[in-house]
């Protein structure tokens, strides 16, 4: 039987999410791409107890993550029963409803029985009365904002999430959404971006403003740009890599000579700072404190234990920022 880590809140920082209560760990553990019915069940719970030996309180899922769809809330719940069920309420665990989840014209974007709908099905696949965030995952072009956000606020009102978000949202929309939500009385607690060294348009789009103002928090997924931050690609296009796969999320037309020289000179900066290449991005994302936490994915233990050492070394100094700068932006 599993027995978490006595010292497990030792090292990891935590991180006031906006203006709520809550504090998220530095680094949260996302499970998009490593738990579904393809890796070894022993794996997936190794790497659910090494994080939570490692301060990694947060666990983010969608509906969606697999694949197949929903197979990673499943995967979850049955951590969960096996080892997570002294500890429940030292996690905190949040869901998403959004992508395409299943067929017909109620198994996607925003509508309030996609999301509500949703919802339960998500509680049933973790064996959960409630789950600690629930996120409309990307705006709906075709659904009034309001019926989204009152969808949200709904599955506060009955006790199935403490606090909701939204991901995928811009800056415009999400001052929107943060006013639609104040009016009903369930606070906007978070935002969902992707941003990286390599993809800014968080900073460029004034998203990160707009929190900044709206004093919501932010956890930033794919802070390693889908594996081109780990150091994989010094050296080009590894065979066994997301780029040399038919992902749709990183292909090999995106390895270019001139993002590998990058990619080198920024692993220089990161050995100057005791760091590999994956840690200082950790890092960089992480800086001046207007990041709440950072999402890493692992396919094991040791990748898990890499990505978490960055909190070790969070401070950058005026020229290493415009190093890097430099080197992204040039």
């Amino acid at each position: 039987m599993y027995t978490a880590h006595p010292d497990r809140y030792a090292e990891m920082p935590y991180r006031r999410t906006g203006r709520s209560g809550l504090k998220l760990p530095a680094l949260s553990l996302g499970l998009w791409h490593n738990f579904g019915p393809d890796r070894p069940v022993e794996t997936q719970r190794a790497v659910l107890r090494r994080a939570f030996d490692l301060g990694v309180t947060h666990f983010d899922l969608a509906n969606n993550y697999g694949p197949p769809p929903g197979s990673a809330e499943s995967a979850l719940g049955d951590a969960l029963r096996a080892d997570f069920a002294a500890y429940r309420d030292e996690l905190v665990i949040s869901t998403k409803a959004g992508y395409l989840m299943w067929p017909g014209p109620y198994g996607e974007w925003g509508s309030r029985k996609y999301l509500l709908s949703s919802l339960d099905q998500s509680l049933s696949r973790m064996g959960l009365e409630y789950v600690d965030i629930f996120y409309s995952h990307r705006p709906d072009p075709d659904t009034p904002l309001e019926e989204t956000m009152g969808a949200l606020h709904t599955a506060v009102q009955q006790g199935k999430a403490l606090y909701v978000g939204v991901s995928n949202y811009s800056a415009e929309q999400t001052r929107e959404a943060a006013r639609i939500l104040a009016e009903l009385g369930t606070p906007l607690l978070i935002h969902q971006p992707r941003y990286s060294m390599l993809d800014r348009r968080p900073e460029t789009g004034g998203l990160l403003d707009a929190l900044d103002e709206l004093q919501v928090g932010s956890i930033a997924y794919s802070p390693l740009e889908q594996g081109l931050l780990t150091g994989r690609y010094l050296n080009g296009i590894p065979e066994d890599s997301r780029a040399a796969s038919d992902s749709p999320f990183l292909n090999s037309d995106a390895v270019t000579e001139e993002l590998v020289g990058k990619l080198r000179t920024l692993h220089e900066i990161a050995g100057s700072r005791g760091q590999s290449l994956a840690q200082m991005a950790l890092a960089w994302v992480l800086r001046q404190g207007r990041v709440t936490s950072a999402l890493v994915g692992a396919s094991s233990p040791r990748q898990l234990e890499d990505s978490v050492a960055a909190v070790g070394n969070l401070d950058f100094d005026a020229d290493e920022l415009a190093r890097i700068d430099k080197i992204v932006k040039g």
